[in-house]
């Protein structure tokens, strides 16, 4: 029997993208897409990552709601974008050219219901409903079991992802242990921590196509315990399914040993220092990602797409702050470059105490490993997003960096414009992660990140990115929050 109909669980907004794209693979001329499904299902979001896969990332895609049909020119061939939400009968499907259409080009049709009998009897049927904090995606295409299977394959269902776990943990000889889930992060992967007799491990869960690969974090872990830091053993593997065991490194997080033993904090952020100063004397992996001053700019206006965006209605005209930054970045913080780690700070290190040396402080979440300049980890560790470092205990860290650096009287500019940079981009994700993602509890963190903005505005050598800032960026009062709390889980995904 041939396989007619799959059912897609579509758990975040990037799922919907990345199906969108894996549909745009198996479209030629002539295939007719009728996306149905109530408001805010996700019809146009989906018809948007086809058409971006098909034309390109920055393709301008709006809702053809009021124009009723957008066309596009692809390297396949013509595409139609329509939505018939407006028509009030199936025989105005004819006035738009879509019979045309449906022989000689790629046709997205939403509201298909308005076709009446006119909709074709070969076209793939899709139908998309909220479920939770995602989406449901029925999908029916008689006599394509080939893009059936594939769809299949690259979005199992969460019954299926079970399956493919236990499989993991069995055939990792620990088939019989207990399951305890682990605190998540801004991304896609979940942790468990799995128990038996003989002791912990942790199940890192990372979905393939949601993000960072595993084996990239396989790789770094190896680079940093043979530098004698201490990454988690990874115990297991199956980087295709996406599924790491690691050693469990226990529970105390920076933050939490700090939180019940405020007096520690000189000695741990004296450690981390060290840990920092050690790995960036020695070479770091090959061909890692080296992002240019204009790449780093470029990120940080995610405080326009985002941010602003959310507080004003409209991300803006933002190449006065994006030139401004690059500048300074250039002029101060654009050197050598060192292997940096990117989230470097107190809820991603954890204290060893039992172990020696630069041992006792602990890894975590460094697949995003890059180069970058020396001082960016070192700003994370210091000024971190979610809680206060002492004044004291940062001053004493910097003299101690400052004095390892080939020209300490120039690292102040450097930390202040490195912290700029790091605080807007925060902004950019902590806004969008509400706004797509429809995690609001990053949102009470954006007043200390706002804060550590200014005082590193302050310093001389952004003067020009402090003024842009004046002009551009609004401060992010209760009343501005509260914007960004309405529109919460309501913005696509770009």
């Amino acid at each position: 029997m041939q396989t007619t109909e799959a059912t897609l669980t579509l758990a975040t907004e990037e799922d919907t993208t990345r199906f969108g794209r894996a549909l745009s693979r198996h479209l030629g001329t002539g295939d007719v897409v009728l996306l149905s499904g109530p408001i805010g299902a996700g019809k146009t979001h989906l018809a948007r990552a086809v058409i971006r896969a098909l034309t390109g990332p920055g393709e301008d895609v709006p809702s053809p709601t009021f124009t009723l049909v957008q066309t596009y020119d692809t390297a396949i061939g013509s595409l139609w974008h329509a939505d018939l939400y407006r028509l009030s009968h199936p025989d105005e499907v004819w006035e738009l050219g879509l019979d045309d259409a449906f022989a000689t080009a790629i046709s997205l049709v939403e509201w298909p219901d308005r076709l009446g009998t006119h909709a074709p009897a070969n076209a793939i049927r899709i139908s998309m409903r909220p479920v939770g904090d995602g989406r449901l995606a029925e999908v029916m295409a008689p006599g394509r079991d080939g893009l059936l299977a594939a769809l299949e394959a690259e979005f199992p269902s969460p019954a299926d992802r079970k399956l493919q776990s236990a499989a993991f943990v069995a055939a990792a000889g620990w088939s019989g242990a207990t399951c305890a889930h682990l605190a998540g992060d801004a991304s896609d992967r979940s942790y468990q921590r799995l128990t038996r007799p003989e002791g912990t491990a942790v199940l890192m869960d990372a979905p393939p196509g949601r993000g960072d690969p595993p084996a990239a974090f396989v790789a770094i872990a190896n680079h940093l315990r043979r530098l004698g830091l201490s990454a988690p053993t990874v115990l297991a593997q199956n980087p295709d399914q996406g599924f790491l065991l690691l050693e469990d490194l226990g529970d105390r997080l920076y933050a939490r040993h700090l939180a019940a033993q405020s007096a520690d904090e000189a000695p741990l952020y004296t450690a981390a220092t060290d840990v920092l100063l050690h790995l960036q004397a020695r070479p770091a992996p090959a061909d890692l990602p080296d992002p240019s001053a204009t790449d780093w700019a470029e990120a940080a206006m995610l405080v326009s797409t985002w941010y602003r965006r959310a507080i004003t209605g409209e991300a803006g005209e933002d190449a006065p702050l994006r030139n401004a930054l690059q500048g300074a970045l250039r002029v101060h913080a654009d050197g050598p470059r060192v292997l940096i780690l990117r989230d470097y700070h107190a809820e991603n290190l954890l204290w060893l105490p039992e172990r020696q040396g630069l041992a006792r402080v602990g890894l975590l979440d460094f697949q995003l490993a890059q180069m970058g300049q020396p001082g960016y980890d070192f700003v994370s560790l210091l000024q971190d997003a979610r809680r206060d470092v002492g004044v004291g205990t940062e001053a004493a860290m910097i003299a101690r960096f400052a004095a390892r650096q080939p020209a300490p009287e120039t690292f102040a500019a450097a930390y202040a414009v490195l912290g700029a940079q790091r605080a807007l981009r925060i902004l950019g994700i902590f806004a969008r992660l509400c706004l797509v993602a429809g995690k609001a509890q990053y949102l009470p963190l954006i007043p200390r990140v706002w804060v550590l903005l200014q005082r590193n505005l302050a310093h001389p050598a952004l003067a020009v990115v402090a003024s842009a800032c004046d002009d551009f960026l609004p401060e992010p009062t209760p009343d501005a929050l509260q914007r960004i709390v309405q529109a919460c889980g309501r913005f696509p995904s770009p």
